[in-house]
């Protein structure tokens, strides 16, 4: 018999979602002071970013489709174990060659929050599924936005290293939690996990909806992700700001964040199509204020606060969409959203580093301008009413 959601349970999965995935982006303000730690140029150290997206989309793509085959607590138990050593790896590294290879496996492991996105799909009725599924997010959201604001004042305060090991501490207080308290699944799909991964592409191939979901969301996180990666570039050189100034400004992305319920809500009242089109038009309008605010903090704070719930809209509308159907694969359609997703995010990282190298911010607005203006264009053309 499948448990029952509670707000608790919601809840629980929430902010654990936020905690987990904090730990894909508490290098992002931090890069400056790696760099300089390890001597090397701010497109080398990118790479701890590019690394660590790149980890979490591989780790959708080979542990999140067990969600469907095996019980989520036994997923969890081996998931944290390497989780951890991967954080107290990175603490450890010694040269940019071993964090970037610890952060691929701190990404790696990190994706594990995906599973309670179908789970809280899968609990809920129909009618509350665009609420569970905005509140999921909100955590999830508001840990990689918060992320930045911790890791920015531990990093400035007390150094990269101590962050990594704060994590590793928070992540050992979490499993136990969640062993305890985390309602057990135990799926039954009767296939191998080499057939398992097989299905992955049937669903890619056979929903239509899926595959320009997938698009939409991968171009919107290309776009977010070059402007988290070069934002403490743009501190330094325009504005003399450190890590601790950089991370503030995941306290705004917060405050769209927090939109996440509403729009899950709205989810499950207004047509989604239009939806999608209200938060591709709100990203457009976020990078062309971007382009102008070079020199602006006040430009870059109203930027950042459209920019995140402009993306939050489009992301908990799309898997609103893609959940509505197949309920005995929705993590392995979860799969294929979040690795497009994350493998946008870790194309924004790389072009956003090349558009920052070559044009400095006017070249990475213009690159998040184009990738919104095409989510708008791919919607209008390939979505079916």
């Amino acid at each position: 018999m499948t448990p029952k959601l509670t707000n608790s349970t919601l809840y629980l999965m929430s902010i654990s979602a936020g905690l987990i995935v904090a730990n894909l982006y508490y290098n992002q303000p931090l890069l400056h002071q790696i760099a300089v730690d390890y001597d090397v140029s701010e497109a080398a150290v990118s790479n701890v970013a590019l690394s660590t997206q790149l980890g979490y989309a591989f780790g959708l793509l080979f542990i999140i489709p067990l969600g469907d085959k095996i019980s989520n607590h036994k997923i969890i138990q081996v998931d944290f174990l390497l989780m951890i050593i991967s954080l107290i790896a990175a603490a450890l590294s010694d040269s940019l060659f071993l964090l970037i290879a610890s952060s691929f496996f701190i990404g790696f492991t990190s994706a594990v929050p995906q599973l309670f996105v179908p789970m809280a799909a899968q609990l809920s009725d129909d009618k509350g599924r665009g609420r569970a599924i905005g509140i999921v997010m909100s955590g999830l959201l508001i840990g990689i936005l918060g992320s930045r604001v911790i890791s920015g004042f531990v990093g400035e305060q007390f150094g990269w290293r101590v962050m990594y090991y704060s994590a590793a501490v928070l992540m050992v207080f979490l499993f136990f939690i969640l062993r305890a308290k985390l309602p057990k699944l135990n799926p039954h799909f009767p296939g191998s996990y080499g057939s398992l991964l097989k299905s992955i592409f049937y669903y890619f191939k056979t929903e239509p909806e899926l595959r320009i979901a997938s698009l939409r969301g991968a171009l919107a996180f290309a776009g977010l992700s070059a402007f988290w990666t070069i934002l403490v570039f743009l501190m330094e050189d325009n504005f003399g700001y450190g890590s601790t100034i950089t991370g503030l400004f995941g306290l705004l992305g917060i405050a769209g964040a927090l939109g996440a319920t509403i729009v899950g809500k709205l989810n499950d009242k207004v047509d989604k199509n239009k939806l999608i089109i209200f938060s591709a038009i709100l990203l457009i309008v976020s990078w062309v204020i971007f382009l102008v605010s070079g020199n602006s903090i006040v430009g870059l704070v109203i930027g950042v606060i459209l920019v995140d719930l402009g993306l939050q809209a489009l992301h908990i509308t799309n898997q609103n969409i893609i959940f509505s159907k197949n309920p005995e694969g929705r993590n392995r359609v979860n799969t294929v959203y979040m690795v497009s997703f994350f493998i946008g995010g870790a194309l924004g990282t790389t072009l956003g580093a090349l558009a920052w190298e070559t044009y400095k911010w006017t070249g990475v607005s213009v690159l998040g301008l184009v990738l919104s203006a095409l989510i708008l264009l791919a919607h209008l053309l390939f979505h079916k009413a």
